[in-house]
């Protein structure tokens, strides 16, 4: 079994802390690990996994199973193209190398079981989850494809649904498993209650289970031009370092779609395993707040925050005191560059905030005041007219791109560890409490030699601070 773990999205309605440059999959919000690493942890030890992201949060994602120590193949999307596609890229992989190890071995193989995830769900009852799977595995190699359906627990408007077909039931299985009688878009509340009370709805959780030839082979009847498009992109498959890219101009080309309209839909092999584990997508400040440990009042307390007479209320604090006095059902997140003030209520339309943002062209929602970077990351701690202050944080053996600047020259003070400094010609050492300047125009790289992390502030001047006035002459991580 391969497990496929979905890694894009921008997760927008986290904001402030979701971002697109750092979404909700990549953050810590139910534990101390990120919600992809908790995802692929509740999987226990596999030999393999297979995580689809984009291309911009492949260093994050490479980096957060480096900290597992978990294998993993990583398949960059130059654009995203939605589930089905994603999947197919997956599938044809595995096809791949279950043709290649036919030939090494001369006998032929079982095409392999893809488990399909999102990185960004919790589960509760990993036990649950566990079992789930082990009763779906039997109906995936018959050739079903298995989804798996949530146990409603209220009528729930934010899911879809999946109608099973009570009549003909797998009595073989435990949990029992439907076939599935249809797919239903997200419901009104008294439409979600009539589901509730009628029973044999389940929220449509994004799981899935398949063997990757018969995944294939449906695609193929009801959608074949996206599985051309997806083969034409793994032709021009190129490996780079720890990513796989596939063809961009063939993956452009491909339509747009998800599995459950490509394919789950269309299909007569679909089965649906109830899974009742304490899933949440945590599609909202609310939902977190649900799933989250309450004090006495009904709070959600994270962070350095005082609160008096304040009850069901969510409250974050990252690097600041935030004190609340005489409120109540609010939802407050704030971080170093952006505040969220809202009513729990009306949490949903934090999109109508984030949208307004990027029309006004701020940074607000792609990135961070803190930049993760593959060789460490840096935070902008004060920007004026003509300057700006980072303190840069370099990991143990990791290099800057030799690089220069057109418009800014830079000043940097090592505040721990050390820096070894390459300026024009010259590479020398720079300890704690010395400094060295880098001038306009001056070819230069910045790497941590030792054992422990490197950490210097940047101070930049000049008439042009952005990021884009970095010419890049070598770097190590393959970047442009």
């Amino acid at each position: 079994m391969i497990p496929v773990i979905m890694a894009g999205g921008s997760g927008t309605r986290l904001w402030p802390l979701s971002r697109t440059q750092y979404p909700k999959q990549f953050l810590p919000l139910h534990s101390d690990l990120s919600m992809l690493q908790e995802t692929v942890g509740r999987l226990g030890r596999v030999e393999q996994v297979c995580l689809i992201c984009n291309e911009e949060h492949r260093f994050l994602a490479a980096e957060q199973m480096r900290v597992l120590n978990q294998p993993c193949s990583i398949f960059l999307e130059p654009v995203g193209r939605n589930t089905a596609p994603a999947i197919a890229l997956a599938a044809l992989r595995a096809e791949s190398e279950k043709l290649i190890s036919e030939a090494e071995k001369g006998e032929d193989q079982e095409s392999p079981i893809l488990l399909v995830l999102a990185a960004d769900h919790v589960i509760e009852d990993e036990a649950a989850f566990r079992d789930a799977i082990a009763k779906a595995e039997p109906l995936a190699k018959e050739g079903s494809l298995v989804t798996f359906g949530i146990v409603p627990t209220q009528p729930e408007t934010g899911y879809g649904y999946i109608k099973a077909d009570m009549a003909d039931v797998r009595e073989d299985q435990a949990p029992k498993a439907y076939p599935v009688a249809q797919f239903v878009e997200k419901p009104d509340r008294a439409t979600a209650a009539s589901y509730l009370a009628e029973g044999g709805y389940y929220w449509n959780s994004g799981m899935f289970m398949f063997r990757a030839d018969r995944y294939l082979e449906e695609l193929a009847k009801f959608h074949p031009d996206i599985l051309a498009a997806c083969e034409k992109s793994m032709a021009g498959t190129v490996a780079d370092m720890d990513f796989i890219r596939v063809d961009s101009t063939a993956f452009e080309a491909c339509p747009d779609e998800s599995i459950d309209y490509a394919v789950m839909e269309q299909t007569d092999s679909a089965v649906v395993v109830p899974l009742d584990a304490g899933w949440s997508d945590v599609g909202s400040w609310a939902a977190l707040w649900e799933i989250k440990d309450k004090d006495g009042d009904g709070n959600v307390l994270s962070g350095d925050v005082i609160a008096h007479d304040t009850n069901d209320s969510f409250v974050m604090s990252s690097d600041r005191l935030v004190t609340t006095l005489g409120v109540d059902n609010l939802i407050i997140v704030d971080t170093p560059d952006a505040l969220l003030v809202a009513d729990k209520r009306k949490i949903q339309d934090v999109k109508k905030i984030v949208a307004e943002i990027k029309n006004a062209n701020r940074n607000e929602t792609f990135q961070h005041r803190e930049v993760y970077r593959p060789w460490g990351k840096y935070d902008s701690i004060d920007l004026g007219e003509r300057y700006q202050v980072k303190r840069i944080t370099v990991k143990p053996g990791a290099r800057l791109s030799v690089q220069k600047h057109h418009h800014r020259a830079e000043h940097w003070i090592v505040v721990s560890g050390t820096a070894k400094v390459t300026k024009g010609e010259d590479t020398f050492l720079v300890t704690e409490n010395q400094s060295t300047y880098i001038p306009l125009g001056e070819i230069h790289c910045l790497e941590n030699p030792g054992k422990v992390e490197l950490e210097l502030i940047e101070i930049q001047s000049g008439s042009y601070l952005g990021e884009d006035d970095i010419v890049r002459l070598e770097d190590q991580y393959g970047r442009a």
